[in-house]
């Protein structure tokens, strides 16, 4: 674009240097120059592949002259993609690329990015993308990478797999040097001090040479958040609710109510007032017109907001911060708590300021955990969050008492944690009595989304049956054999041994 910008400019002024030959001279040279290299990057083709892609992008002609700063996030996110596929690249690394996208434009990127004929690495915490989109999952854990073959899924199940392998073959190592030692005790003294010997040669082959390592399982972490009673069965009443923002109205006579105990996904695109209704129940926006009443019986909110981290007072340390939020909490229970969270002890003294993204909202959960109430708002609580902490997340969530009100982008969280389903659609409140499953079969738009989802993820998916769809004699048998190849193994390895050693 920048040689474009050039080649229009060189043009104007050889038309004002007609009188100047010499000038003309210097400036055909520089406009031939720049035509040579407009050639090269294909200059003469880019308005035609931008046109070709934006419609495939979502965007229509209209949208040509528009600036940047119109469009939402999800679209920018669009934008940057269109610029990178312009580029043909040979590879594509995408970098947590669902944060903050709504859900009809993470469906979109992944439709999208299936489609393209690139290489991609992905890093991303969101589990419903990585089964669409990945062939192979490589896992860093404790300075070592592993390589699974197949999507997010297919990769938990086959890590539970080489766990189990892995872990036999480690207890029978222990057994067989147990032995060997209590062998050489038995050996060591007088005529039999020579197998004794080979014994020691034996064991310290076991020890260094041929030492299986001990799975590392990483330690489910635990949390809970801290209730106080049974709220009335009113939790929210939402009546003839009318609000919006200058020209633009978000909710026109919408009506909800929220019982003790339900646990809710408020779902629908960027924009359509999700974390405004979430404002509107704690009372920091007021309606323009209609009610929103919180429960006069025991209704104790906590509220999550989506930038909570960004919201940490960077000057203070770790432990802190979560102190000056607690109220009846012993220092000990609060270490206890960051604990949980991975917080090791030499960081509690660390500034927020030196905190990653990751670890910020880590801290901030904790701060926001040490609260009692009978209703949770949370509003996008997994942003940012590793895999491990939204599992534990959403068992901390599946065992509260109290009522939970959450919106969330991400469909295997929601799916995890919700009875029941509210989207937010064209003014209104569309009510789904049941799960995420139950939003699916009643909404034809998204259920037919979630069946070619589903097709794709059944081609890609290897004809192995899933651990977790075993019969439990089935498992065993298959536990057996493994077991059987790996003495198989070990047999072979033996008489190899012997043999060298007699010839």
């Amino acid at each position: 674009m920048e040689i474009k910008r050039k080649l229009e400019r060189l043009q104007k002024a050889i038309e004002d240097a007609v009188d100047d030959l010499e000038l003309m001279g210097r400036l055909l040279d520089e406009f031939d120059s720049l035509q040579r290299r407009g050639r090269e990057v294909e200059l003469d083709s880019i308005d035609a592949r931008v046109s070709k892609l934006m419609p495939e992008l979502g965007f229509c002609a209209e949208d040509a002259d528009r600036l940047v700063a119109s469009f939402s996030s999800g679209w920018q996110m669009r934008m940057s993609l269109g610029k990178i596929l312009l580029q043909d690249p040979d590879l594509l690394l995408l970098d947590e690329p669902t944060n903050h996208l709504d859900l009809d434009t993470i469906e979109w990127l992944e439709g999208y990015l299936s489609k393209q004929d690139v290489p991609m690495v992905i890093i991303s915490h969101d589990r419903a993308f990585l089964d669409r989109l990945c062939t192979k999952i490589v896992e860093t854990e404790m300075g070592v990478s592993r390589t699974f073959e197949g999507n997010y899924s297919r990769y938990v199940v086959s890590k539970a797999e080489w766990i189990e392998a892995q872990y036999a073959a480690w207890e029978k190592q222990q057994k067989e040097i147990e032995a060997t030692k209590d062998l050489i005790s038995r050996l060591s003294a007088g005529a039999n001090s020579g197998r004794a010997y080979s014994a020691e040669k034996k064991l310290e082959k076991l020890q260094e040479e041929e030492e299986i390592e001990k799975p590392f399982q990483r330690k489910q972490m635990k949390i809970s958040f801290p209730e106080c009673g049974l709220s009335g069965r009113s939790v929210v009443t939402i009546k003839n609710l009318e609000f919006g923002f200058e020209d633009k109205i978000l909710f026109n006579k919408a009506s909800l109510v929220i019982e003790r105990g339900e646990k809710i996904a408020i779902i629908g695109p960027n924009g359509c007032g999700k974390s405004t209704l979430l404002k509107l129940i704690m009372g920091l926006e007021k309606p323009m017109r209609g009610e929103v009443i919180l429960g006069e019986h025991n209704v104790l909110p906590n509220y999550f907001e989506q930038n909570q981290a960004e919201a940490l007072d960077l000057d203070k340390t770790v432990i802190e911060t979560v102190v000056e939020a607690a109220v009846d909490w012993r220092i000990d229970d609060i270490k206890g708590l960051l604990g949980r969270c991975n917080f090791k002890a030499d960081m509690f003294d660390r500034k927020v300021s030196l905190l990653s993204g990751g670890e910020k909202a880590r801290l901030a959960f904790c701060k926001f955990m040490v609260k009692p109430s009978t209703l949770l708002v949370l509003d996008e609580p997994t942003n940012h969050l590793d895999i491990p902490s939204k599992e534990m997340l959403e068992e901390a969530i599946n065992e509260y008492k109290g009522t939970v009100i959450a919106v969330s982008h991400d469909r295997y969280f929601i799916k995890q944690i919700v009875n029941r389903v509210i989207e937010v659609r064209d003014g209104d409140l569309k009510d789904y009595a049941g799960d995420y499953n139950y939003y699916l079969e009643k909404n034809m738009e998204a259920r037919a989304k979630e069946l070619e989802r589903e097709a794709e993820l059944e081609d890609k998916a290897p004809k192995v049956k899933a651990k977790s769809k075993m019969s439990k004699a089935e498992r065993e048998a298959r536990k057996k054999q493994k077991m059987r190849a790996f003495q198989a193994s070990k047999k072979k390895s033996k008489s190899s041994k012997n043999a060298k050693r007699w010839n």
